[in-house]
């Protein structure tokens, strides 16, 4: 990563943050804070492709992005950073968006990770930075974020998007409620709406990942005593805001991450095997912990079976009206069904257990 002073070679870099390095709360000194920074991204979805591309036109100095899945046509209309060429290569969402945001700054660097964010790699993946960001769409990963974050003291942004509604929320240890002292356990199966049953509206994502992105600017810029200490809700459709009061002293009580110190998610193992990925008709299977998938030689017995495509991150083939895309860290991600029964047995089937 090129100095921050400095800037990249033959290129002034205050001429690309000249704007922003403007607004006085910001300034020199934050920006030159940007450029040494490092965030995490978990999810490049509607929320992490807005969120990424926000910080990096901002000039944060390193980005790591972790996504387990694949572009898809039916990601275009909330997507901001994938385009029809990344459908038709079948790029995993962090290589895509990775490629683009090297052409929307070239000064900053970029790191994708195409994989499976669980309590097995989190703290590999977390090494070093200096925030982390929820472009995620399930709870498992969000509490296994807060997890982390507490026991590393590491600030955190939430942001969640459904139909019109967002919302987000700031979380810095020690000084703000954590999202266990608002949510004290997972939603259950089929309790609360996803893209899926809801559908989502792209303004309704871009909306709450530009709050998101102005905490992570905050935070990294080194202007802490400016984050919102409220959870920041609103419906864009009936053009509405709520904002809830988040006061450590009387909702961290009795919270069993940030009061009573402990960290269940982190200590999950694994996670489930099987997950129904939210927005598309697919399931994501992953093998037990350790394995990993050969993909040469996975090659060699898929093509007595169907048409086998690949390009370096993954290994495709569509069998059974399904179609299995298969990692090198041994996930899959089988389109075509919702079914975790039926994912599962595809896998067995075709990757092996």
């Amino acid at each position: 990563m090129p100095d921050p002073e400095d800037g990249a070679p033959g290129r002034d870099v205050s001429d690309r943050y000249a704007r922003q390095v403007l607004f006085q709360p910001l300034g020199e000194k934050g920006q030159q804070a940007l450029g040494r920074a490092t965030a995490l991204l978990v999810g490049c979805g509607a929320l992490g492709t807005h969120l990424a591309d926000l910080l990096a036109r901002a000039g944060v100095g390193r980005l790591r992005i972790v996504d387990r899945d694949v572009v898809e046509r039916s990601n275009l209309h909330r997507q901001s950073l994938f385009d029809e060429r990344d459908v038709a290569e079948g790029l995993p969402k962090a290589a895509a968006a990775a490629r683009r945001l090297a052409d929307v700054n070239p000064e900053i660097a970029v790191e994708a990770v195409a994989a499976h964010l669980d309590a097995g790699n989190i703290g590999r993946h977390a090494d070093g930075v200096d925030l982390l960001l929820d472009g995620t769409d399930n709870f498992e990963t969000r509490f296994l974020l807060n997890d982390l974050a507490l026991q590393r003291s590491i600030p955190w942004v939430y942001a969640a998007c459904i139909g019109a509604y967002g919302m987000t929320m700031t979380i810095v240890p020690g000084t703000t409620p954590c999202l266990r002292c608002l949510v004290r356990d997972p939603p259950a199966p089929g309790t609360v709406d996803t893209c899926d049953t809801a559908g989502i509206l792209a303004p309704a994502a871009a909306l709450a990942s530009a709050l998101a992105a102005g905490e992570a600017i905050k935070i990294l810029s080194g202007a802490i005593e400016a984050i919102s200490r409220d959870l920041v809700a609103f419906d864009l459709w009936s053009n509405t805001t709520q904002r809830l009061r988040m006061e450590r002293a009387s909702m961290s009580p009795g919270c069993p991450a940030c009061d009573q110190g402990r960290y269940e998610f982190l200590a999950a193992g694994a996670g489930t095997r099987a997950v129904t990925l939210c927005g598309r008709n697919a399931v994501q299977v992953r093998p037990g912990p350790g394995k990993k998938a050969d993909l040469d030689l996975l090659a060699r017995r898929w093509e007595s079976i169907a048409k086998v495509t690949r390009n370096p991150y993954l290994l495709r083939m569509d069998v059974e009206e399904c179609t299995l895309a298969v990692f090198a860290d041994g996930r899959a991600i089988i389109s075509g069904t919702s079914d975790e029964g039926r994912a599962r047995a595809l896998y067995d089937r075709y990757v092996g257990g």
